[in-house]
Parts: structure tokens; C-alpha cells; sequence
């Protein structure tokens, strides 16, 4: 069988349905639903899938135990260990999806890009996409997958803290962005998180992440370049921070796809910033 190669960061639903046999590709469900939601990725999961994806969960299992943030990138360890428990291996290309078109799936990419996997893909437009192609569902119960063997190698570029941030924020080589909504933004409105300050970091931009997005998918290559180009210059770090470092991936991935080189996730987001006394805080009330 030929060598796979994905297409690029971002596949869809077709490439995926042809491709989706190949022994050298594995998908994920990284389905993930805010807490108000009321809604279980892995349960959902567990009722109805692409066929033979596994569930990778970063809220519950493959995340920082220790943290008292929510779902922090683990330790190469753990990663490692989890990754293999879904059959992984690293000469494996991946494709992870989740169900509501294009929210946590980004999410899981940056992770696997920050332990050193590029083999990596979102399906563009997730399960809703994959249904409406008129694609197959696998609804029985998962099947049971030997374990593979992946090694994590932690790439500090893509992974920013809050130190980092601080300085990034005095540095004209940086531009943080900002991935919650205009309001959050501005203090406006308050934070969901109890003991979370409304606002902004000083010199941070507002990119809200449904601006990229049109029916669950991201918008073409060229009109992410048009959103980023006025706010990042080519050359720049790009710091991408949101709530708790689920939204901000999507940035990330937009910008590598508007061709973007130095990308990184602030991992605790706002849930650390807005929650820390000695961290400045702006509002544009």
C-alpha cells in the first residue's frame, strides 16, 4: 500500500472516507463540551462515531492530574503513555474530529504538535460534515485496540506560560491574541469561571475564534491570511491564549494554515490569568 501523506494541517470529509482503510491512519474523537453544556464527549462517543475512531480525551485522562488548571498539557510521560494505550505509534498519521464541526478538535492537534507529532490533521467541518457527506456511522459498542508504541518529545516552542506572556507582552517580536469573544474581552461581560476577572492582558488583540469559522469549518486560506495580516506580522510570535486553552488552538491551527511559523498556545489562558491577583488586568469600559 502507498505511503500516506496528509493534505495538509486540515482534511475533510472526503479525503478522510477515501483514505480511512489505510494502516498507517488512525482517528480520534476529541470531542470536548463546555461544562454548562450538560454534554459528555466520551459518552457520545461511546453511541455513535467514524468508524474505528478512538476517543482522546484531554479533560479527564491525557492532561496534567496534578494541575489545579483545567486540562494542562501533560508531561511527556503521560502523553506518551496515553497515546499508545489508543494504538498509537509515531510513523501514524492522524486525523481528529469532534462533534460539533470544528471546537475541540484543534485542541488535541496542538497537543500532539507540541510533544512533536506533525503527522497531524483536523477534519475540517468534524462529524457534522462527515454525516451530511451521507458518510457511515459506527454505532455499536468500541472495539477493543492493541496498544502501539509513541514517544512524546515536548517542543517548548509551541507552549507558552504565563511568564512567557508577560514578556511577550513588552516585546514588539510578540502579538497575543485573544480567542473569547469581544465582550469577555472588553469586560463587558463577566467571566463563567467563579474568582475569574473580567478583561484583558494589556497589549493583547481580540481575534474571537467564531470569526475564523462559517458552518463548523474554517474559512479559506486566503481570508485567514486577510483576518491575521493587519494584526500579526509575518515574523512575529504568535501567542494564542482563550479560556482555559481550548479555543486558542484554532487560532493556532488558522494561522499555520495562513502560513503563520512561530506558533504557541498560552496553556492556562485566562482561567490563570483572570485568576491570578498579580498578573495586570485591562477593561475598555
Amino acid at each position: 500500500m502507498n505511503e500516506l501523506e496528509l493534505p495538509s494541517p486540515l482534511a475533510d470529509a472526503h479525503w478522510l472516507a477515501q483514505h480511512m482503510n489505510h494502516p498507517d491512519l488512525v482517528v480520534l474523537d476529541a470531542s470536548w463540551h463546555m461544562p454548562a453544556s450538560g454534554r459528555n464527549g466520551f459518552e457520545e462517543w461511546r453511541q455513535q462515531r467514524i468508524p474505528g475512531a478512538r476517543y482522546f480525551d484531554f479533560d479527564g485522562r491525557i492532561k496534567d492530574q496534578n494541575a489545579s488548571l483545567p486540562h494542562m498539557l501533560p508531561d511527556e510521560a503521560l502523553f506518551s503513555k496515553e497515546v499508545s494505550r489508543l494504538g498509537i505509534s509515531n510513523h501514524q498519521n492522524l486525523v481528529i474530529y469532534d462533534s460539533l464541526g470544528l471546537f475541540a478538535a484543534p485542541r488535541a492537534w496542538w497537543m500532539f504538535r507540541a510533544m512533536g507529532h506533525d503527522k497531524v490533521a483536523v477534519l475540517n467541518g468534524g462529524l457534522p460534515a462527515w454525516q451530511q457527506a451521507g458518510l457511515p456511522l459506527e454505532q455499536d459498542e468500541p472495539g477493543v485496540v492493541e496498544p502501539g508504541r509513541f514517544i512524546a518529545h515536548r517542543q517548548p516552542d509551541w507552549i507558552a506560560d504565563a511568564d512567557t506572556v508577560e514578556q511577550a507582552l513588552q516585546n514588539d517580536d510578540y502579538r497575543v491574541l485573544d480567542a473569547r469573544s469581544r465582550e469577555r474581552f472588553s469586560g463587558a461581560a463577566a467571566d463563567p469561571r467563579p474568582g475569574v476577572r473580567p478583561g484583558h492582558m494589556p497589549g493583547a488583540v481580540c481575534l474571537p475564534f467564531n470569526e475564523l469559522l462559517k458552518d463548523g469549518h474554517l474559512l479559506p486560506a486566503e481570508q485567514l491570511n486577510a483576518t491575521f495580516a493587519p494584526l500579526v506580522h509575518t515574523g512575529q510570535h504568535l501567542i494564542c491564549s482563550c479560556g482555559s486553552g481550548v479555543t486558542a488552538a484554532i487560532l493556532a491551527l488558522a494561522a499555520e494554515l495562513a502560513g503563520y511559523q512561530k506558533i504557541a498556545v498560552y496553556d492556562g489562558s485566562w482561567t490563570e490569568w483572570g485568576g491570578s491577583a498579580h498578573l495586570p488586568v485591562e477593561t475598555d469600559l
